[in-house]
């Protein structure tokens, strides 16, 4: 008698081969798979959102919270409402203040975090203070330092496109221009490291589809394995 254990399984094993089908085309099947997935992955991230966001935080502090709680809420409930009105045409201004307030505190909050979290520690690193293994020369560190401090300050230069107010040519200085053609070097090499890692992740994503397989024909026929 089949078990819920083997009809999950059986499912999975349909829709990865359903998936893997795409090499050989589009079609109607792997339509379908995606408009599964998407839904799936819609519905969740409804879910997550009602029972970690707007119940917590808006319905719970509107029933049950204190006076700070409760005003808190109505502001976040409040500027819900104005992102709506954005629908009425002769009312769509009146969105421009909760877009506002987004489009400021995500700018904080990524200005922050690629300060402290990307900027500094790079400075950090390229000065030297933390490149290096323990038991290395001197020298060893320095050279690395450099190199750090080389592929930072190149690699911000490529994005200079600045030229002086008095000057009618639209391109870099000498000194910017060398150290931009440096940088692009060093953004090839970390674009290519990038493209690696996200192959060997596919790569890895694959051979779990294929074990995956493997494992149900086990479990299917295992006389045959």
């Amino acid at each position: 008698m089949l078990n819920a254990d083997f009809l999950w399984t059986l499912a999975g094993f349909l829709l990865t081969l359903i998936v893997l089908s795409y090499v050989f085309g589009d079609h109607v099947l792997f339509r379908m798979v995606s408009y599964l997935f998407v839904g799936c992955t819609a519905g969740y991230v409804a879910v997550i959102v009602i029972y970690q966001v707007i119940l917590p935080r808006l319905i719970w502090p509107l029933i049950y919270g204190t006076g700070n709680e409760s005003m808190l809420a109505i502001g976040g409930l409040l500027l819900s409402g104005f992102l709506f009105v954005r629908l009425i045409p002769g009312l769509s201004r009146a969105s421009n203040l909760p877009l506002a307030y987004l489009v400021g505190v995500s700018s904080a909050v990524i200005i922050s975090g690629a300060i402290f979290g990307t900027i500094l520690p790079q400075i950090s690193s390229a000065a030297g203070m933390e490149t290096g293994l323990a038991g290395t020369s001197i020298l060893y560190r320095l050279l690395e330092g450099s190199v750090f401090l080389l592929g930072s300050v190149s690699a911000l230069a490529y994005f200079h496109y600045g030229a002086p107010a008095k000057s009618q040519q639209k391109k870099r200085a000498p000194m910017i221009e060398w150290l931009a053609r440096m940088g692009s070097g060093f953004i090839a090499i970390t674009f290519g490291a990038v493209f690696a890692g996200v192959y060997a992740a596919a790569l890895a994503a694959l051979m779990d589809r294929l074990i995956f397989i493997l494992q149900f024909f086990q479990q299917l026929l295992p006389g045959l394995f």
